[in-house]
């Protein structure tokens, strides 16, 4: 359960790491600068105030950390060995030719990096989600952890990218020694048949940050 201590703990260290106070970091977020005082975060009768979830949007968008970084400061795993940097580029980005090996790897320059709690596989990277093919699971602005590492059966949620440079998020329906059936996340998107002579690579989504 989320606690009360742990979610301002966060918010704290999140200032702390860019250089500012609590209510700098208000202030930069276009909040009112004492939204995060000490004073506010309790009031006169002993209540317990909650930062709003609106408020904790603007602050990530305002100090450009991503929800994974936040979850390791929510934690407690920042600054320690159970979190790792997760290199982030946008969906669309993903099919063009640079960011992967023929494995799936991710290689090459113009990657940007979120703090994620560790995800046992140091390949792992994450996609930002942008248009609606993947909703209601996935919306715009959504950031995804992929792990090309794991293993993958029927059920799971899978990216895929084809030869032709295609990257797609769905369901994975089947998979057989001569093609792959995934079902579309969005009903008003046909669900795909691929022949695995044009699968580039597929891994598996292990969170995402809806």
């Amino acid at each position: 359960m989320l606690e009360h201590s742990e979610i301002w703990r966060a918010i704290d260290l999140l200032a702390n790491q860019r250089g500012m106070s609590p209510s700098g970091l208000a202030k930069r977020a276009g909040l009112d600068p004492t939204t995060f005082n000490k004073s506010k975060r309790v009031t006169k009768d002993g209540k317990l105030r909650w930062p709003s979830t609106e408020s904790i949007a603007k602050v990530l968008q305002a100090s450009g950390a991503h929800i994974g970084e936040f979850v390791a400061l929510l934690d407690g795993t920042a600054g320690s060995n159970t979190f790792q940097k997760v290199p982030l580029i946008g969906l669309a980005q993903a099919g063009t030719e640079g960011y992967f090996d023929d494995a799936g790897y991710p290689v090459g320059s113009g990657w940007d990096e979120i703090l994620f709690p560790d995800a046992s596989d140091p390949h792992a990277y994450a996609l930002e989600i942008s248009g609606d093919s993947m909703e209601p699971l996935y919306r715009d602005g959504d950031v995804i952890i992929v792990s090309p590492t794991a293993s993958t059966r029927r059920g799971d949620r899978v990216v895929l990218k084809t030869r032709e440079g295609e990257v797609m998020a769905k369901l994975l329906r089947r998979r057989t020694a001569h093609r792959i059936e995934l079902d579309s996340l969005n009903p008003e998107h046909e669900d795909r048949v691929i022949a695995v002579e044009n699968v580039e690579w597929l891994a598996r989504i292990i969170w995402a940050s809806q």
